[in-house]
């Protein structure tokens, strides 16, 4: 994993870049990830409005914090671990079982011996595609959680949109979303290297293929989880 990680930082500089490759990439990975994003981010942030409603009128006796407290979780945890997670199942198993059947249909060393570089061809293109994809996605499932929270507030707890905001400005900062930003290239970088790791390393057959993919979705979520809980560390230093 680290040599496919080393190699593929040297790729970035010796070139050449795939331009159209990774464009082909960046549509799979943002365009065609973006509905099931968004709904699924919907929920979240309705289950987050309506659980930290509940909990603070049983601790506190009062839910007014409720709007920035949502805010502050949704832009600084919420929306970037379920973006992440939900495109390491779908992208990640993708990538897992298209470079995995390239490996033991032998398409890979088909590419060596043109004196084409399996990391140029297939990561780097696949790894720049997951790092904006995940960044412009972090940034689309921010904001459609705030939106959500804001009209279950209005609807659930009576709070104007107006009110939501003015709570929203009093725990929030621009650092929040910074964070989630990074959080959101980390998260996407670490993807199609997990996936194509495991696609390289594919065993012959179907099970072969289907292992590649479930390794993929279980340490690439692993990896996510872990990077989750490194960077919320560091930035809590930060504040």
């Amino acid at each position: 994993m680290m040599t496919l990680l080393a190699d593929t930082f040297w790729g970035t500089f010796t070139g050449p870049f795939r331009r159209k490759e990774f464009f082909q990439q960046l549509y799979f990975v943002a365009n065609r990830s973006l509905f099931i994003i968004v709904f699924c981010v919907c929920f979240a942030a309705v289950v987050t409005i309506l659980e930290s409603s509940f909990h603070m009128k049983m601790v506190i006796q009062n839910d007014a914090m409720v709007p920035g407290f949502a805010a502050v979780l949704i832009l600084r945890e919420l929306a970037a671990i379920v973006t992440a997670l939900l495109l390491c199942s779908r992208v990640g198993a993708g990538y897992a079982s298209e470079v995995g059947t390239m490996q033991i249909t032998e398409q890979i060393d088909a590419l060596k011996m043109l004196g084409i570089d399996p990391i140029n061809y297939l990561v780097i293109p696949r790894f720049f595609a997951c790092v904006l994809g995940g960044i412009l996605l972090t940034v689309v499932s921010n904001m459609t959680c705030l939106f959500a929270a804001m009209m279950i507030s209005q609807a659930y707890l009576g709070y104007t949109p107006g009110m939501f905001i003015s709570s929203m400005h009093r725990f929030v900062q621009f650092k929040d979303v910074l964070f989630a930003v990074i959080k959101g290239a980390c998260f996407g970088g670490v993807i199609p290297l997990v996936a194509c790791y495991f696609g390289f390393n594919c065993q012959q057959g179907a099970e072969g293929v289907g292992k590649a993919t479930t390794n993929t979705v279980v340490v690439a979520s692993i990896a996510i989880i872990v990077i989750d809980f490194i960077l919320s560390y560091t930035f809590s230093y930060l504040y």
